[in-house]
């Protein structure tokens, strides 16, 4: 039984995170839309070529393109499910998405709202950073590295902070998201596939809310 779902929330509220726990834990295949525009442009694809176009004058990639990508992913895979990881971000989009998996026989089975306090979230991304080499990431307040700038988990040095994890950038980023991708909380309430889970809550225990959501979602 092949389990979609799309994880929903603002910047920071641990969607990455989650999505790599489900993945190694559930099997599902993360579909970040980043990652696909990177793999394409480097892929010598027809469609590769075209991505690599548009992003190399500088354009915004369409929704068409983003579409063709996630077809290209979902066609003749044996995937036990997807995590849609920032797509969709519109209402156009998620009608988009739905067309597709519809044509594919397929549908988004559940959509996990990661809800937080905008307050709390500034604090905890304002003091975020990631090992550049194996992608751990750590917090100044809540996870450290138990040596001062080394890697717990490889020993890496190369330790790095985001250019655009400040408070200022951060509210910009909240304000977009705000705009543009909150109306698809009350899209998929209305189609009756929306989970809330306590986003601020710790790793575990977000975990543990996500795994009762995809438990429900995969009884028979």
């Amino acid at each position: 039984m092949t389990v979609n779902i799309i994880l929903l929330g603002p910047p920071g509220a641990g969607k990455g995170t989650q999505a790599r726990r489900l993945v190694e834990e559930r099997g599902l295949v993360q579909l970040s839309t980043g990652d696909m525009l990177r793999e394409a442009r480097s892929s010598g694809t027809e469609m590769g070529k075209v991505v690599a176009e548009v992003m190399d004058k500088g354009q915004l990639v369409t929704d068409e393109i983003v579409v063709g990508l996630i077809r290209e992913k979902l066609e003749g895979s044996d995937a036990k499910g997807f995590i849609f990881d920032g797509f969709p971000r519109t209402l156009a989009q998620a009608d988009a998405l739905g067309a597709l998996l519809g044509g594919l026989g397929q549908q988004v089975d559940g959509v996990i709202e990661m809800q937080v306090d905008d307050a709390a979230l500034v604090r905890r991304i304002t003091g975020r950073f990631t090992c550049g080499n194996c992608g751990e990431v750590y917090h100044d307040e809540t996870k450290p590295t138990a040596k001062d700038g080394v890697c717990d988990v490889c020993g890496s040095t190369d330790l790095r902070r985001r250019a655009d994890d400040n408070e200022e950038s951060l509210k910009t980023r909240l304000l977009e998201y705000y705009k543009k991708t909150s109306p698809l909380i009350g899209y998929y309430y209305a189609k009756g596939n929306l989970h809330p889970v306590n986003g601020l809550a710790e790793v575990e225990a977000v975990a543990a809310d996500m795994g009762r959501v995809l438990d429900g979602l995969t009884v028979d």
